[in-house]
């Protein structure tokens, strides 16, 4: 975060010339209560087909900025201009960024993302939808099959970074899929929750069936990627479908649905190994695989006390609303069950030390995030949930150190 001083002309000098063409949008705002702003972009080369890209422009939920919105500007005044980094908006307490209701969303600016920016309106709500602009689901999805595939390569040998390539690939797209199906099925639900109500579907900008023949595409994709692995893992990885498209509909019947994420999410760690040996071995990928199952229990249970009060409004399920006071308690378990899993599949694996060093470091990055985490913050459940991207490294910095050394 950098900051700067402007002295009251000084300020007038540099706002001039570089807001009065921009502000003369807003000329206007006395007749209306709103203002439409076009995403930027760089042209749109593509023609529009009718029934697939959304008429983004004209969307009854375009993005919009209220006279209140931008109040600040007509009340701005010298001092401190604080520029961040962080991709979202800070809140009042300075102890980060988080989603912010309508009604805290007064005098804020939002900075549009890289797909407001880059990408053609038509193209936006579909990145949207596969959350491009969300990338920590990617990772979490990613590095279970990342700890398989190194954790299966050949000791003093380096992983087969191809086909390490290849299930990134492959995580990306499964999240996008998976991401559709959820707004999919959720779309009445999402509608009702301040975080989600803006999602593709549930706002409008895609009809039902835009978002159907985007899973189609995206399967399509995962599809030619799958057939590049051996048979077994062919089968092994289609069975996870089942899995993917079910999911959604757990936090209406169970307040477990964070488990049956972790199933699906951790899938990697099977077909990982399967795709280097060409079958698996129950006694090394079965507690890696629960390993992250339980992983996935810590961080989508602090992620879920995000949503609480909206899921309690709608009837929906979650582990945070089913553990309550006592979710650190159990989201301790889970990490001891865990790191418990992680020991006991380097152990059967005959890894080398390093791996147990590295561990212990994520034991530590865990312990941190369960017990510092501010459950009623949804800015820091947030940023919890986000660094569990460095739990996931450092499991696999230490199963790499351990195979070359082991």
């Amino acid at each position: 975060m950098a900051s700067f001083r402007l002295t009251r002309s000084a300020s007038r000098a540099l706002l001039s010339p570089s807001l009065s063409s921009s502000l003369s949008i807003f000329s206007s705002s006395s007749q209306s209560s709103s203002t439409a702003i076009t995403s930027p972009h760089f042209g749109n080369p593509f023609t529009r087909l009718s029934h697939l890209f959304p008429d983004y422009a004209n969307s009854p939920r375009h993005f919009k900025v209220s006279k209140e919105n931008l109040s600040f500007l007509s009340n701005f005044r010298p001092g401190i201009v604080w520029i961040s980094t962080s991709s979202g908006v800070a809140d009042s307490s300075g102890k980060g960024d988080q989603p912010r209701s309508s009604s805290d969303n007064k005098n804020v600016a939002v900075v549009p993302s890289w797909i407001e920016v880059y990408l053609p309106p038509g193209i936006q709500p579909y990145a949207k939808l596969a959350r491009l602009d969300k990338p920590i689901g990617t990772w979490l999805l990613a590095w279970p099959c990342m700890w398989s595939i190194t954790l299966a390569s050949t000791p003093g040998h380096l992983p087969d970074f191809k086909m390490m390539a290849l299930f990134g690939c492959g995580a990306l797209l499964l999240r996008g899929a998976g991401c559709t199906v959820n707004d999919l099925l959720d779309r009445d639900i999402d509608t009702k929750v301040e975080r989600t109500k803006l999602r593709p579907v549930a706002s409008g900008l895609l009809t039902p069936f835009q978002g159907i023949a985007f899973l189609g595409f995206q399967l399509l994709l995962g599809l030619g990627i799958l057939l590049q692995l051996n048979n077994y893992s062919r089968v092994l990885g289609a069975s996870s479908l089942l899995l993917v498209f079910s999911y959604p509909l757990m936090k209406r019947i169970t307040f477990w649905p964070q488990a049956y994420l972790g199933l699906t999410f951790n899938w990697g760690a099977l077909l990982g190994w399967s795709a280097i040996r060409g079958s698996l071995d129950p006694a090394i990928v079965l507690p890696l695989y629960f390993s992250g199952v339980f992983w996935t229990l810590v961080y989508d249970t602090i992620y879920a006390h995000q949503d609480k009060e909206d899921d309690i409004k709608v009837g929906v399920k979650s582990t945070a609303l089913r553990f309550g006071d006592s979710t650190k308690e159990w989201t301790t378990g889970f990490g001891i069950a865990c790191i418990g899993s992680l020991a006991l599949s380097g152990y059967n694996a005959d890894i080398g030390w390093p791996y147990y060093a590295f561990l212990a470091a994520a034991s530590g990055q865990m312990a941190w995030q369960i017990w510092t985490v501010n459950l009623t913050c949804r800015a820091d459940c947030n940023r919890k949930f986000v660094s569990n991207k460095w739990f996931g490294a450092i499991i696999f910095s230490g199963i790499l150190f351990g195979r070359v050394f082991s």
